[in-house]
This record gives C-alpha cells, sequence and structure tokens, in this order.
C-alpha cells in the first residue's frame, strides 16, 4: 500500500514538472507580451550579433596578418557568393513562413512533409553553386575589377569557400526552421559553436601557423560545417521539436509558394552582396583599394550594429504566420505594433553606437595606415545615419514575407533595393564624387521608410493589422 502510494506521489510530482515546463516554453500559438517577445527572439538576436561578431574575427586575422589587398580581396569576391547562395535562402526564408501556416493551420504531417523537401533542395542547389561558381571565379573576379595581385587573392578565397557552400546555406536554412519548430535557442547553442570553432581555428591557421588568406577561407569552412551539418543530423533523429526530417515527395506547390513567399528575402539577402558590388566598384573607380578596404571595415561592423533588427525579424516571422494561419487578427495587430517600436528603438541604439564607436572599430582594423584609417572613420560616420530607417524598411518585408504574400513583400524589396539603395548609389557616385557616395545609403532608407508604411496602410484591411 505505501508503496502504491509512493509511486502514485512520484508520477504526481512529474506530472506537475511537465505543466510547468510546459507553461514555461513559448509557443507560436501564445499571446506575446513585450517581455514573451523578446524571450522568444532574443536566442535570434544573440544568433546574428554572434555570427556578425565571427565574422569580423575574420577579417581582423585577414587584415592584420594578411594585409590590406587580402582584405579587399575577402570584400570584393565575398558578395557574389552571398547572391547565388542567396536561391537557397529564399526557399528558406518563404518556406518557412509556409510551414508555420500549415502549423497554425494544425496540418503536422504535411508540414513535415513540405519541411524535408525544402532541406534536400536545399542541400541540391547549394552543390549546384559550389560547382558553378569554382569554375568561373576567374571570370566574375575580373568582371569586378580586380587584377593582379588581389585577382590571384579573390580566386583562392572564393574557391576554398565554394567547398563549404552546401553546409553554409544549411546552417542558414536551419537558423530558421529551428525557429520555427519551437528550437530557437538550439539554433543559438549550435551558432555559437560554430562561431567560436571559427574564431580558434582563424587564430591558429592565420595567427600562429601562417597561412593567411587561405587560412581564414578554411576556418569559416569548417565552422560552417558544425553549423549546417549537425543541425541535419537532429533533424534526421527523432526529436522533441515540432518538424523532422523524412521522406517526402517531389512537390511543385511547395517549391514554387516557398519562392513566391521567399523572393522578398532573397532580394533582401543579395541586398547587401548587390550594394556591395556597386559601392566597390564604384570606390575602385573613384578612390581604389583603399576604397575597398574602408568599405569593407564599415560592413563588418555594420553586421553587428544591425543584428538586433535583423536577428528580431528571424525570430519574430515563424510567430506572424502561425497566428497567419490560425485567422488570428489581433495578435496580427499586436506583432505589428510591438515590431514597430523595437525596430526603430534599435535601429536608432544602432546608429548612436555606430557613430560613437567608429573610431576605434576602424583602428581595429586598419591602424597600421594613417591615410586609410581617416578615410575609414569619416566614412563610418557618414554611413551609421542610414541604420536608423533602415530596421523597419526591412520588417516590413519579413511581414509579408510572414503572411504568404510574397508579391508585396517583393515589390517593396525591388523598391528598396534595386530603385534605391543600388541606383542612387550609382546617381549620387557620378553626378557628386565619392563623398556623396558615403551618404547614398542614409537617403535610401529614408524614403524606404516612406514605402514600407505606404504598403502596409494599403493592405491593412485585407489583413487586419491596423
Amino acid at each position: 500500500m505505501q508503496n502504491d502510494q509512493q509511486r502514485r506521489a512520484k508520477l504526481a510530482e512529474a506530472e506537475h514538472g511537465d505543466s510547468l515546463t510546459k507553461k514555461e516554453r513559448i509557443r507560436l500559438s501564445d499571446h506575446f507580451t513585450y517581455g514573451k517577445l523578446f524571450r522568444f527572439t532574443m536566442p535570434s538576436i544573440i544568433m546574428t550579433i554572434f555570427g556578425s561578431v565571427y565574422t569580423i574575427v575574420d577579417g581582423f586575422f585577414v587584415s592584420n596578418y594578411a594585409g590590406s589587398t587580402a582584405l579587399a580581396a575577402v570584400n570584393l569576391i565575398y558578395p557574389p557568393l552571398m547572391i547565388v547562395s542567396a536561391f537557397g535562402f529564399m526557399l528558406a526564408a518563404g518556406g518557412s513562413a509556409l510551414v508555420g501556416k500549415l502549423l497554425g493551420m494544425k496540418d503536422p504531417e504535411k508540414a513535415n512533409e513540405y519541411f524535408s523537401l525544402l532541406t534536400y533542395a536545399c542541400m541540391a542547389i547549394g552543390a549546384l553553386i559550389a560547382v558553378l561558381m569554382a569554375i568561373f571565379m576567374p571570370q566574375v573576379a575580373q568582371a569586378l575589377r580586380a587584377d593582379g595581385q588581389l585577382l590571384t587573392d579573390s580566386v583562392l578565397y572564393g574557391r576554398i569557400l565554394c567547398v563549404g557552400m552546401v553546409p553554409y546555406m544549411l546552417e542558414y536554412h536551419f537558423q530558421l526552421f529551428f525557429i520555427t519548430a519551437e528550437k530557437p535557442k538550439l539554433g543559438l547553442y549550435f551558432t555559437i559553436i560554430a562561431g567560436c570553432t571559427n574564431i580558434v581555428l582563424d587564430f591558429l591557421l592565420v595567427g600562429v601557423l601562417g597561412y593567411g588568406l587561405a587560412g581564414a577561407a578554411w576556418a569559416t569552412n569548417i565552422s560552417q560545417c558544425i553549423g549546417g551539418l549537425a543541425p541535419l543530423l537532429y533533424f534526421l533523429r527523432p526529436n522533441d521539436s515540432l518538424l523532422r526530417l523524412g521522406r517526402t515527395r517531389m512537390n511543385r506547390y511547395c517549391l514554387v509558394q516557398s519562392s513566391y513567399n521567399g523572393i522578398a528575402e532573397f532580394l533582401a539577402s543579395i541586398s547587401a552582396s548587390l550594394v556591395s558590388l556597386v559601392f566597390n566598384y564604384e570606390l575602385l573607380k573613384l578612390i581604389g583599394e583603399d576604397g575597398v578596404a574602408a568599405y569593407g571595415v564599415i560592413m563588418y561592423f555594420s553586421m553587428v550594429f544591425t543584428s538586433i533588427f535583423f536577428g528580431y525579424c528571424i525570430g519574430v516571422a515563424p510567430v506572424i504566420s502561425y497566428h497567419y494561419g490560425a485567422g488570428n487578427r489581433p495578435e496580427l495587430k499586436n506583432m505589428l505594433r510591438k515590431g514597430f517600436v523595437i525596430e526603430m528603438s534599435s535601429c536608432l541604439l544602432g546608429a548612436l553606437l555606430s557613430f560613437a564607436l567608429a573610431g576605434p572599430c576602424s583602428r581595429l582594423f586598419v591602424g597600421y595606415d594613417p591615410d586609410l584609417l581617416a578615410l575609414t572613420i569619416h566614412a563610418f560616420r557618414i554611413y551609421s545615419l542610414s541604420y536608423i530607417f533602415m530596421g523597419f524598411g526591412y520588417f516590413s518585408q519579413v511581414f509579408f514575407t510572414a503572411l504568404n504574400n510574397g508579391f508585396v513583400a517583393g515589390i517593396i524589396s525591388i523598391i528598396r533595393i534595386f530603385v534605391l539603395q543600388v541606383g542612387l548609389t550609382v546617381l549620387m557616385a557620378e553626378l557628386f564624387g565619392a563623398e556623396a557616395l558615403w551618404y547614398s545609403m542614409f537617403v535610401a532608407q529614408i524614403i524606404g521608410f516612406v514605402v514600407a508604411w505606404t504598403f502596409l496602410l494599403k493592405h491593412k484591411d485585407r489583413y487586419g493589422y491596423l
């Protein structure tokens, strides 16, 4: 009798513990206060910040141990690789919105089938991109005005990175789906492990062993294998998340709808790379290699200063998709209102930090060259103004993508990227020279902010978020 009572007591205690765990675990279906929203999106924010930090460390070792030409090569050839890999990001961003909607509609079987198909498609696209880019890397570098040692370094770095293209694309792919699977912290842990691996290998291969640019590239590849292949094993095995990889079948609707949903994120993914290409092209013409190196330093730290609002967008998108699928308009209104406050606050913080830290950040990379240092600090402070309005324009794209409206999200992206960012960069550089080039992004983001609100107001009755 006593043993039976003890067993019952233990069972009740276990059930009570499970109940507490379920209450503490934040679910996509919850109503989100600011506190709950921060707790749910914080892993994504920290993940993007940490990813930016270890990218900076990579650039630090290249600049200080391999020189400014090697740094210019990294910043010249990296954007084309990011542009072609964005096809995989498009499927991941659009697919996570589709899968999140299916979970909101209480159809987990189809959600897992689509998740599996999108993962295998990501791997196939990554392999194809890697082969083609490795073959045509010299032509790509030459098209970007590289010659001499800059051409040699660019081809070397680019071809080594092609080896790790599949793990790289899987790393981003799973970062999004960990959130949809209600496991944002697990995605963060994999990112931290991968980032620490990259930092340690940069120190050993570049700083200690002196392998230079090639060492930095291999450090990146090895770390991406951890960030991309370890989550693959997690989802292949039985787990306690909402998603698991398994058998699937070709589904044209899944691939087309995911591409449609993710077109804006494709454009957003290539925006920084595309603008970098245009900037580098104009800088080589107006200033030379020093201009490219200075812009590279700005871009390294730009990832950190903007990672708060980018990370928030990544974290909140599955929540929006879920409540859209569930038909919960009040929660959509809640997500938009809180998103505006959070994005504008984080943007202002990023701009202030960027302006204040322009000197020490620039000195860390190019302190060995007084002229290059002065150019970098001056450009850094001007560029920091663009962060004030940057975040909400990007959030509006993510918001419509999460609503499975790739058309509107794509139109916003096209206007913000091709018409404003790229167009104003070329126009202001050609008309007013190098000084105006640094201001072009600030002007583009102000107009982009207005464009974002125009589309949100236009579609408010359809979705009921205002």
